[in-house]
């Protein structure tokens, strides 16, 4: 797993290309906010194989007094513009990391992968994607082992999934686009609400 460091002072705005990832560090004074593009949060610890934690989009913060001891890695789903300057909301009650770890555990409790795979999917564009015409997109792509990993299943698994669901016309994945396309009925049809 590979990630730059940020300079040990806040510097805002941080712009991130597609692809790569920054090792945010455990520090209680202050909070990363998104101001545009989509991120992935991930653990850099070595045990836990870049486990995924949350996702965030323009207007989330990240508190970094809640990291683990290694902090976190976010990486860029698409370009990104992020402020590591920000003071945390107060009073809001809402952490966007912490809903979306919640989700992503309720996900990896369905019981098949079909399931899984499925409530995935509605969750992601229910909440970062969105309708255009006879499809629902998503501004990224992920690989066939990350949605492994955020499923609970292997790659090949995903793989298989993915294929039945791209046979069946409800995935779309158009060649040379940073873009997924998921079919309405597939997310309507997800027997787990977001």
């Amino acid at each position: 797993m590979s990630f730059r460091f940020l300079p040990d002072e806040p510097v805002a705005p941080v712009r991130m290309p597609t692809g790569q990832s920054v090792l945010i560090p455990r520090d209680g004074n202050s909070c990363l906010e998104v101001l545009e593009g989509i991120a992935r949060v991930y653990c850099p610890c070595e045990e836990t194989e870049g486990m995924t934690l949350a996702f965030l989009q323009s207007g989330d913060q990240l508190r970094t007094e809640r990291l683990c001891s290694e902090g976190v890695c976010v990486e860029a789903l698409t370009p990104l513009i992020f402020r590591n300057d920000t003071k945390a909301s107060e009073g809001e009650g809402f952490d966007a990391v912490n809903e979306w770890t919640l989700q992503l555990l309720r996900i990896r409790h369905l019981g098949s992968a079909e399931l899984r795979l499925q409530a995935l999917f509605a969750l992601l564009v229910n909440r970062l994607g969105r309708r255009c015409g006879d499809w629902c997109q998503l501004p990224f792509r992920l690989t066939h082992e990350r949605i492994g990993e955020l499923i609970g299943s292997t790659r090949v698994t995903s793989t298989r999934l993915i294929s039945r669901l791209r046979s069946e016309e409800l995935l779309s994945v158009p060649t040379g686009e940073h873009i997924l396309k998921v079919a309405p009925t597939l997310i309507e049809s997800a027997s787990f609400a977001v």
